[in-house]
């Protein structure tokens, strides 16, 4: 094959821009409603830009101090560091922008589709889902849109304007793959601070709602009078759908990188990660037209048509791209390496319906929790903590199955394959999670905007069906995480020139420990920092309504403003030290201990936090769906003790399912993309 295959990346990312483009211009065409709601969601989507604005200058800073880092280590030449090349400095601002780039283009259509989504929901249920899932496409399409074009445009320019090597020359290819990978760094690193960043924004302004507004106060989650409310709403955006966009965005990336250097230099496996990635795009794109409802359906039915139709397509796609990749160039395994990428597209599948198993609306486990509510908030807490506890199994058995099955089939090359056939369709997939903070604030926008009720009722279908794609989207981030953490320490094992790792040895043992001990207290530096905020935000809260005189009357007006700022500050303080743990302790490891200790410390921190976030997710999933099972009417409905025990419950859990668990799935990842792009160095 020629290298004008690489040309076909970034084109595949170009379609998926255009289509974002059109999503994004339709939905501003849509009605936005009546003057209140205009101004409501102005609030949302002014505090929503604050916020990002605000984030990004920071992170502009650290983008700039690791690039100079990444540039003076990479000088220099000799025998043991012939990989070394400045041009992954390059990379990693390119992976940083481009990621940054979709935050910013998700949240800002995701603003204009909340409310858009509640005033169609004031027509019918068909019409409000299409604006929110085409608010949630722009944003899937974005990620995987952009990673491609960015991605794509480097193996371009590096290998045919003479930066690095030429593909024909001599480790041509393995030079350009190298520097490459600060794209994927740059990715993780704005991923890390963005999900963290996002999630402690999110959780206080919701903390502080909740426990003040509905238990304190008694007024519904989204009363206008309730100062912390817009916060929350805007929370959403930068924590669920940023947040979120950022997460896949690098497991995209980082899956694809993993992929190419384990190819081992053979130019054809190196391409055929890109190709899937490229075929993954038209069929999301192919697939989001498939999304309606009927009046009186069922949401759900029309994402799974969506999400299931997208990866029975790529089954026969990615056949067929292996046939004519690898058959036709002599590679008489081609079906097997296929076979790998459908048991990963399979294991995601199903680690999905695991998941919606235990955080559904209704369902046995859920249904469990909102039961015990009934004899208050500490049963409601212990039954949670058991059912993320035991939701860890099966995810856990079909990452295991997927990574021997894959591993038999095609090798270590097989397991980075399965990583990215589990993420080939993250356009639709993140189309589908990135619709459920959309509809959730469309319902908050209906209660502060004091829509009729069955306008309500239409978007709280919405959103219910919502925290389950968003609880699926979170254990399909975290079990793709895996497996693309797997292929990433493959790589660096390869690029690190280490071929066993024995546990025996007291410094790969003891970077175990370390790896094990680091989810445990990144997640609680994650939850400490909700707290804090959380406690500043009901300090606000109470004081609000203390103060301003009818505020809680309705005659007086909440300062919103306020609420923004208290979690703006709190999340841009307290993001600095976990993103700054997940990269200066391998570092530190590689350069001040050994390079097998670090490998220690990447197979630690990747069993540790795959496990540990599984149960954080599933738990606060489950907590938070028991609460609006009580709330459609069971075991006593609104304001019965069973419902004020489950709101405690639900409480408990915000940190974990929005703030330390999906954080987690990145930390796994980063360590290993760091430790991949120092190994050259070590």
């Amino acid at each position: 094959m020629k290298d004008w295959l690489f040309y076909l990346v970034p084109a595949a990312g170009a379609v998926g821009l255009l289509v974002a483009y059109l999503k994004a211009s339709w939905i501003s065409k849509q009605d936005p409603g009546n003057e209140r709601m205009v101004e409501i969601s102005g609030y949302v989507a002014e505090g929503a830009m604050a916020f990002l604005k605000r984030e990004y200058k920071l992170l502009g800073i650290f983008v700039v101090v690791v690039a100079a880092l990444l540039l003076v280590a990479n000088l220099g030449e000799s025998s043991d560091t012939q990989f070394k090349t400045p041009l992954v400095a390059v990379s990693f601002i390119v992976g940083a922008l481009c990621s940054a780039l979709a935050g910013w283009a998700g949240m800002k259509v995701a603003t204009k589709a909340n409310i858009r989504t509640t005033n169609a929901a004031r027509e019918g249920l068909n019409g409000a889902l299409k604006v929110a899932f085409s608010g949630g496409a722009v944003m899937g399409l974005s990620v995987v849109g952009l990673a491609l074009l960015g991605l794509g445009s480097l193996f371009v320019v590096y290998g045919n304007f003479g930066l690095v090597d030429s593909f024909d020359s001599v480790n041509g290819l393995d030079h350009i793959i190298v520097a490459a990978t600060g794209f994927s760094l740059g990715a993780s690193s704005i991923a890390l601070f963005a999900r963290v960043g996002g999630g402690i924004f999110t959780k206080a302004a919701d903390v502080g709602a909740d426990l003040v507004g509905k238990v304190e106060a008694g007024i519904p989650e989204d009363d206008p009078r309730n100062p912390a409310t817009i916060a929350d709403n805007v929370g959403d955006n930068v924590g669920d759908v940023a947040g979120m966009g950022a997460d896949l965005f690098e497991s995209y990336v980082g899956s694809i990188i993993g992929a190419m250097v384990l190819a081992n230099g053979y130019f054809n496996a190196a391409v055929l990660p890109l190709l899937i990635a490229s075929a993954g795009i038209i069929v999301s794109v192919a697939c989001i037209g498939l999304v309606r409802v009927k009046e009186g359906g069922n949401p759900q039915h029309a994402l799974d048509r969506g999400t299931f139709s997208a990866a029975a397509i790529m089954v026969p796609v990615i056949f067929g791209l292996c046939y004519w990749l690898l058959e036709t160039a002599g590679h008489g395994a081609w079906w097997k390496t296929g076979l790998s990428a459908v048991v990963g597209l399979a294991s995601g599948i199903g680690i999905g319906l695991i998941t919606e198993h235990y955080t559904a609306l209704g369902k046995g486990p859920v249904a469990g929790i909102a039961k015990s509510s009934e004899r208050g908030a500490a049963p409601n807490i212990i039954s949670g903590i058991a059912v993320g506890m035991e939701s860890t199994l099966i995810p856990i058995v079909l990452i295991v199955v997927a990574i021997m099955a894959s591993y038999e089939l095609a090798g270590l090359y097989g397991i980075a394959i399965a990583a990215l056939g589990m993420l080939s369709t993250t356009g639709i997939q993140l189309a589908v999670d990135a619709y459920g903070p959309v509809a959730d604030n469309a319902g908050g926008m209906a209660e502060m905007c004091e829509l009729p009720p069955e306008v309500r009722e239409r978007t709280d279908k919405l959103d219910a069906v919502g925290n389950t794609t968003a609880a699926i989207g979170k254990g399909f981030a975290i079990g793709s995480a895996a497996l693309t953490a797997l292929a990433l320490f493959a790589s660096f094992r390869i690029l690190a020139g280490i071929t066993t790792i024995d546990i025996s040895e007291p410094a790969v043992m003891s970077g175990l420990f370390i790896g094990a001990m680091l989810p445990y207290l990144f997640s609680a530096l994650a939850i400490n920092a909700v707290s804090s905020a959380a406690d500043a935000m009901i300090d606000e809260v109470r004081r609000q309504f203390r103060e301003i005189p009818g505020l809680l009357e309705g005659t007086g007006k909440a300062d919103y403003a306020k609420c923004v700022d208290i979690s703006t500050e709190a999340s841009l303080k307290k993001m600095v030290l976990p993103g700054t743990l997940a990269i200066v302790v391998p570092v530190a490891v590689g350069f001040l201990w050994s390079k097998l200790a670090l490998a220690g410390l990447i197979a630690g921190v990747t069993v540790s936090g795959v496990t540990l976030a599984l149960f954080q997710s599933n738990a606060g999933g489950a907590w938070d769906n028991a609460k609006k099972f009580i709330e459609t009417g069971v075991h006593g409905g609104k304001g019965s003790e069973a419902h004020h025990a489950a709101i405690q419950g639900d409480t408990v859990g915000d940190p974990l399912k929005d703030t330390s668990g999906p954080s987690l799935n990145i930390l796994v990842k980063l360590i290993s993309v760091v430790a991949l792009v120092i190994a050259p160095m070590l």
